[in-house]
């Protein structure tokens, strides 16, 4: 994120490192989610249980990033954009967290799934992966450029990957009535579908939050939401 330049350059230099330490995240998060979906369609269980462990480096940022933030906020007393982007900084963190633990729980899932044998509908989730991969690179580069346009079209772009999860909700559904034998591997590509549908969430509220940063004012629109399954799939982040 950039901004006019102030009167202390150290307050500059702070912003930017500010900025710097979000865009570092955004990039292990980003990575993570790759990595895991590798392991899934690969079963590769070695390259999963890297991305279990790897999990603690996105923790680590927060972290430091939130301690920086915070102690911005109580050296610099910081007013308009300068506000707006220090608490949404503050506030992407958490949401690359839990991009980074939905990942994590990616990679938790394909390592019981290599267990089971292969299933077919296993091939639509790297494609829904990559269109989530696609949005967090340009919400990333919506961030680093202030380009509150782009990070609306990536606002946008999340009702196409709940619909490619509703598709593969209904096709992992008809595939475990057809086959009873495939019910427990498509359950795990479930949670797996439902963890980087929750991803793809996240990152529309990281748009809404640059649009917020550089507009100083929240979308007024409902998000578009395309989830349509008859109940939730849910697999609780961070476990």
């Amino acid at each position: 994120m950039t901004n006019a330049s102030h009167t202390v350059k150290a307050y500059d230099q702070d912003l930017k490192k500010l900025g710097t330490l979000v865009v570092q995240m955004g990039g292990l998060a980003e990575s993570q989610l790759a990595a895991a979906v590798n392991a899934v369609a690969k079963r590769d269980s070695d390259l999963a249980t890297d991305v279990v462990k790897g999990d603690a480096k996105i923790d680590a940022l927060r972290t430091q990033l939130d301690e920086f933030a915070i102690n911005l906020l109580a050296l610099r007393q910081p007013m308009a954009i300068d506000l707006r982007i220090i608490v949404s900084a503050l506030r992407i963190s958490s949401e690359l967290e839990r991009i980074g633990d939905y990942a994590k729980n990616v990679a938790k899932r394909s390592l019981v799934l290599n267990q089971s044998p292969v299933v077919r509908p296993v091939s639509v989730v790297p494609r829904m992966a990559a269109m989530v991969q696609a949005m967090i690179k340009d919400t990333l580069d919506a961030y680093i450029s202030d380009d509150a346009a782009k990070a609306d079209a990536v606002w946008l772009r999340d009702e196409e990957v709940d619909d490619m999860y509703n598709s593969l909700f209904r096709e992992l559904l008809t595939y475990m009535m057809e086959d009873p034998r495939s019910i427990t591997a498509c359950t795990h590509l479930l949670f797996i579908a439902k963890n980087i549908e929750r991803i793809g969430d996240h990152t529309t509220n990281i748009a809404e939050l640059i649009h917020y940063s550089v507009k100083g004012e929240m979308l007024k629109d409902e998000r578009p939401k395309g989830d349509q399954t008859s109940f939730a799939v849910v697999d609780k982040a961070g476990e």
